[in-house]
């Protein structure tokens, strides 16, 4: 009997042991965790994830013991600076912090061993709940280390207030911008038009180089290394540079949105969340205002080359805790964000793409679901993309990061100084089309140069 009662005693003692183990791993309201957040997606003072956060907190957040504290709303390389400078515990450096949204190269910096696998927490059912490419996308050697909550391609902004004077001036239709080319025709028609203002702004040299090397059937990235002695780069990079140097488009730094304000440019191309940005209202040199209607159109197509666009949007990442409890707050809050309801009231404000194919396929059966406008135009362009654009997401290789961002500046270098020359020269009486010709060839050559230099 003595024996019987041992034995029941133990097996109590060691489920009470397992349960307290159990427990131990997961938060709940009595033994509550805070995870620190840092994001991309709107600003301080107006961001629909903080919106979502908010009700996150107010509800399964609360009844799970799971609080996010929002800590930095800033810009994607604004936050890859921020995480390379805490992973190398740089003075004066925030801690990492639990959670935080960024593009697949900072894996590398932060340091993979670093960051948390969502496949030890989400199933393989709820896994697969995903849309393939967006879960690929972060596959990290076999391990989910980036997990999609919003996704987004690019696209042509447009002021159309402006842009329907200088049409009923010129004659040139939207029409003329499905194509690179006539997209740069356009540009160069606004500059003599305007008197010299700029009519566009391209966010990602990197992006319109990669996407045109892959419609021409070149690939820009070769063993982790730009590949500029392509024909496919020369077949993208004459257009462009014949527009920049002759003052079509804007090569300073710094976002497009605040140009459009004060109307230094009317239009851009960029990810199709920078419609979040979009003002409603220009101001003027002579303090006047102007309120605007805007309209999103296809990403134009290189001349006989395949349409293509960039497949955009980084994801969530969580820093390995080893505290079991803040990993699986962790899961609570991604599983939460992802799931269709959620998901879709997040992502369309702010023009960005669902993750999951139930939500995807909602999505594009209704856009009604967008209660902007804007919003609804946006996802009425992007639907006939995803059916007729190839869409590429680029690659990660070491130091893809100072790659790209050495590239947006080496191209801004060569053609701003380009310009100059070009207007230095043709005001002196040169012929305009000689110089633009000869200063083309020489800035590839310059770019080329500058690019071995950084490599």
């Amino acid at each position: 009997m003595k024996k019987i009662l041992s034995i029941i005693l133990t097996f109590a003692i060691t489920a009470v042991c397992f349960s307290g183990c159990s427990d131990k791993t997961k938060p709940d309201a009595d033994h509550p965790v805070t995870l620190t957040m840092w994001h991309v997606y709107g600003s301080q003072t107006k961001s629909p994830l903080n919106d979502a956060i908010d009700r996150f907190n107010n509800t399964v957040g609360r009844e799970n013991g799971v609080t996010v504290n929002v800590v930095s709303v800033t810009s994607s390389s604004a936050i890859d600076k921020a995480l390379s400078a805490s992973a190398n515990g740089e003075p004066g450096a925030e801690e990492l912090p639990d959670l935080f949204t960024a593009y697949p190269r900072v894996a590398e910096i932060v340091g993979k061993d670093k960051l948390l696998s969502w496949d030890n927490y989400f199933s393989e059912e709820e896994l697969s709940a995903f849309r393939d490419e967006f879960v690929s996308e972060g596959d990290f050697d076999s391990k989910l280390l980036m997990l999609p909550v919003a996704k987004s391609s690019e696209g042509l902004f447009l002021n159309k207030t402006l842009f329907d004077r200088f049409s009923s001036d010129t004659g040139v239709s939207t029409d003329t911008l499905k194509t690179f080319d006539g997209f740069f025709e356009t540009a160069n028609l606004y500059y003599d038009w305007s008197d010299g203002q700029n009519f566009t702004q391209i966010n990602d040299f990197y992006n319109y180089a990669y996407v045109g090397m892959k419609a021409y059937g070149g690939e820009f990235i070769m063993d982790g290394k730009l590949n500029l002695n392509d024909d496919a780069f020369e077949q993208v990079w004459f257009p462009l540079s014949r527009s920049a140097i002759y003052g079509g488009i804007c090569l300073d730094d710094g976002y497009a949105a605040s140009r459009w304000k004060t109307v230094e440019i009317i239009s851009n191309t960029g990810s199709t969340a920078d419609i979040l940005y979009q003002p409603e209202m220009v101001f003027y040199p002579d303090n006047t205002t102007e309120s605007i209607t805007s309209v999103s159109l296809p990403y134009p197509v290189f001349e006989d080359g395949r349409p293509s666009a960039i497949h955009r949007g980084g994801g969530l990442f969580a820093v390995k805790s080893k505290d079991e409890r803040r990993n699986y707050g962790a899961y609570i809050f991604a599983k939460w964000l992802t799931e269709k309801e959620n998901n879709l009231r997040f992502v369309t404000s702010t023009g960005y793409l669902p993750v999951t194919d139930e939500a995807f396929t909602e999505l594009f059966a209704d856009t009604g679901v967008a209660e902007n406008e804007n919003y609804r135009n946006l996802y009425d362009m992007m639907n006939g993309m995803m059916n007729s654009y190839e869409l590429y997401s680029l690659p990660v290789y070491d130091n893809a990061s100072d790659i790209q961002s050495r590239f947006e500046h080496n191209v801004k270098l060569v053609l701003k100084s380009a310009h100059n020359q070009y207007v230095e020269r043709t005001a002196k009486g040169e012929d305009k089309k000689a110089v633009l010709n000869e200063l083309a060839d020489f800035s590839l050559e310059e770019l080329k140069r500058l690019s071995d230099k950084d490599m």
